[in-house]
């Protein structure tokens, strides 16, 4: 393969800071600009940046992810998830280099009884949802080669997620109160990354390379009290914070944003097209509090 550079925007984010650690090939270049450097809410600064530099492909993991505060703050949310992606379109079909940009479960309801395949209808039940939707429609308008995937409940041991929101309140709470009339698939931030790393190759060194709408997650489901339980469990095996875990109902928590009911994805298009096979969502959950408890001993010590 020749050289390529590849630009990830969102690079501090858990998907960016695990794509920038991914084992690429010797001959990619991989640029992750802070938004000093790269503005994804200016127009005039994605333009400038592009101007200067020639970009292979573009991983789009940038995005306005808190649900709950994108309620009360649209515009900011439609900037970050719909206009900045269609800036990105723009220059992706100019240039006639793919883009892979991440998306949601969000843009679904929940309604259905079964795992949402990529064709089912959308209906986002809030701001956030309907930002990302936005963002979708603008990149399959603009970009022909464009890939987009669509995950769900993202964790890692990088920024803030669940998985260390738990571990945390375990060392603050007798118990834990979570969700449990919810489901969808726990995924790895680095499987995520992964995916995006082998969909970004095929394309670097295929022009035929499949294109469209994607799911990943890992594999299985559960709820979220289904998922804290665990965490807890794969915490007390390595030694750390663990509480019990009670079942509550969405109704004994509320929230400023609706969450779907039903998060759970398909990922079986992206088995047929990619030969990517999630790991089950339990693995995921264990490699991710063995690197955090391993990390808070090697901090102790």
């Amino acid at each position: 393969m020749a050289r390529k550079t590849v630009l990830i925007t969102g690079g501090t984010g858990q998907v960016g800071l695990e794509l920038v650690r991914q084992p690429w090939p010797a001959e990619v270049t991989l640029l992750a600009p802070g938004r000093a450097e790269l503005d994804l809410g200016s127009g005039a600064s994605i333009a400038a940046w592009f101007a200067e530099r020639t970009i292979d492909c573009i991983i789009n993991a940038a995005a306005f992810t808190a649900v709950d505060l994108a309620e009360g703050l649209a515009g900011e949310a439609f900037l970050a998830n719909a206009q900045g992606p269609a800036w990105l379109a723009d220059i992706a079909r100019n240039q006639n280099i793919p883009l892979l940009h991440v998306s949601t479960d969000y843009v679904f309801g929940g309604a259905l009884n079964r795992a949402y395949h990529e064709d089912d209808d959308v209906s986002p039940l809030g701001v956030y949802g309907s930002s990302k939707l936005a963002g979708e429609l603008a990149v399959r308008a603009a970009a022909p080669r464009h890939v987009i995937l669509r995950t769900a409940w993202v964790i890692s041991a990088q920024r803030n997620n669940f998985l260390k929101t738990m571990l945390r309140l375990a060392t603050e709470r007798p118990q834990l109160r979570i969700v449990a009339d919810q489901q969808g698939s726990p995924t790895s931030a680095r499987d995520i990354a992964a995916t995006l790393r082998t969909i970004a190759l095929a394309h670097l060194t295929q022009s035929t390379a499949p294109c469209g709408t994607y799911h990943f997650v890992n594999a299985g489901k559960t709820t979220w009290h289904g998922l804290a339980e665990a965490i807890m469990i794969a915490s007390a095996r390595n030694g750390g914070p663990h509480v019990p875990v009670v079942p509550i109902g969405t109704a004994d928590f509320p929230t400023a944003a609706r969450r779907p009911a039903n998060s759970c994805l398909d990922p079986a298009k992206l088995y047929r097209d990619f030969g990517i096979k999630p790991q089950p969502w339990q693995e995921a959950v264990n490699e991710i509090v063995n690197e955090l408890l391993s990390a808070d001993e090697r901090i102790k010590k």
